[in-house]
Parts: C-alpha cells; structure tokens; sequence
C-alpha cells in the first residue's frame, strides 16, 4: 500500500467518526427507524415490477450496515456522556465541601459552558486540520490523474465540515451537562440536592447506555452497564479526592 492511499484511508476513518455532525439532529428519526413496523402491500403475482419493489420493501432489518453510523453515534453519545459526567462530577465536588446551593449551581455552568467551548475550538481545530490534509491529498490525486469518477462538487460534499463538527459536539457535551445542572437547581436541601443529581445522573447514564447500544445494535444490558459504572466512579472519584483535600486543610 502507498503512502497516498494510506492516507486516504486514514483520511475516510477520521471523516466517518466526524460524520455525526451531519446526523446528530436526525437521532430522533433514527430511533423511529429501528422499531419502524414492516410494509405489506397488495401485489399482482403477473407483475415482475411489483414483485420487486414489494421484496425491496420485505426485505429484512438485519441487512442494514450499523456500522456505518457506529463512528457519528459514537462521538455524538460521548459527547453528552461527557457533558454530563464532568458536570456532574464537578458539582458533586464542589459540594463535598461546600454545601452552599450556589456555589454548586455556579461550579455547574462553569462546567457546561467551559467544556462545551472547549469541545467545540478542540473539534472545531481537529476537524479544520482533517479538511488541511484532505484538500490536499485531492489536489495531489488530480495531478497524478487518479481523481476517480467523482465530481467535483461530489468531492466538495464528501468533505468534513468545521463549523459543524464544532457546534454538534458543543450542543452534545451541553445536553448531557444540562441534566445534573438543571436537577441541583432547584433543591434547597444539601442531602435531597445531591441525591437528586445522582438520581437524575444514574437515569441519564443508562439512557446514553441504552441508546448507544439500540443505534448501533450492541448488547444493551452491557452497554447500559459500562456507562453506568463509568459515571459513578468519575463521580465517586472526585467527590472523594475533593472531600480528603478539604477535611486535610491542605488549603488553609
């Protein structure tokens, strides 16, 4: 394999797992299209026509290629993974020792607008450096008359787009971090407080679990599982690093 070709396949691998820029808007429909119920029509057994577009329309769920939105499911579900266990996580250490509602609300916002800002310049950099490098390996296939049979504007559209890669992962990390900011609001109580956002945060991690696994056809349970644990240890973690630090008086 040449150096070109190498990194044209590098260059598909990277664009697939920024494709979810472009589908992260269409999660809903894709969800409905999973559990959509199978067409029957009346067909004429003397039409060949209507025989095959009536076997077209039969034809069974499992032949879709999950894999080919596996790579923008990805991103986009980690992205609100992340937004909601960072914010969380931040929130949850801010309270371990200081109990105070607004200080915790306001550890919260910080979180979801810093992260959210930084998914977006990191992506938003990853995604323009992609484009860089795409452009030109095109540029150098034209010259070495290997272009392909696309056209030019079919070359242009298959190209990654910046802006959008940026505000899809901004929007995803803001969505999952929306979830423990909105639960600590509005809860006076310290104890009910933090018991709500583990509350609301466990049922968010299950449900980022159970989407990611029902998109992309894995195991559930398993998926389900993994993001759960995941999100109580990130939780646990800080809370109890935040705790020690300050029962220490290591910043008295």
């Amino acid at each position: 394999m040449t150096m070109g070709s190498s990194m044209t396949e590098r260059s598909k691998i990277r664009y697939n797992r920024l494709k979810f820029s472009d589908h992260f808007f269409s999660l809903f429909s894709s969800i409905m299209s999973t559990t959509q119920t199978p067409k029957f029509v009346l067909q004429n057994n003397n039409d060949p026509e209507q025989q095959s577009a009536t076997a077209l329309e039969m034809e069974p769920e499992d032949s879709f290629d999950y894999s080919k939105r596996s790579q923008w499911l990805r991103a986009a579900v980690l992205g609100a993974n992340d937004g909601l266990v960072s914010t969380a996580s931040l929130i949850m250490g801010v309270g371990a020792v200081k109990q105070d509602k607004k200080a915790m609300i306001l550890s919260g916002i910080a979180g979801l607008v810093a992260g959210a800002c930084s998914m977006a310049i990191g992506e938003f950099v990853s995604v323009y450096s992609q484009l860089d490098i795409e452009v030109a390996q095109m540029k150098r296939e034209k010259e070495r008359g290997k272009g392909g049979e696309r056209g030019e504007d079919e070359e242009k559209e298959s190209l990654p787009n910046p802006l959008h890669a940026a505000g899809a992962s901004a929007l995803a990390f803001a969505v999952g971090a929306l979830v423990p900011l909105l639960a600590a609001s509005f809860i006076s109580d310290y104890r009910v407080r933090v018991g709500v956002v583990m509350a609301s945060v466990t049922l968010a991690l299950v449900l980022f679990g159970w989407l990611g696994a029902v998109l992309g056809k894995a195991p559930v349970v398993r998926s389900a599982v993994r993001v759960l644990l995941g999100g109580w240890m990130a939780m646990a973690i800080t809370f109890g690093v935040t705790k020690w630090i300050g029962l220490s008086g290591l910043l008295a």
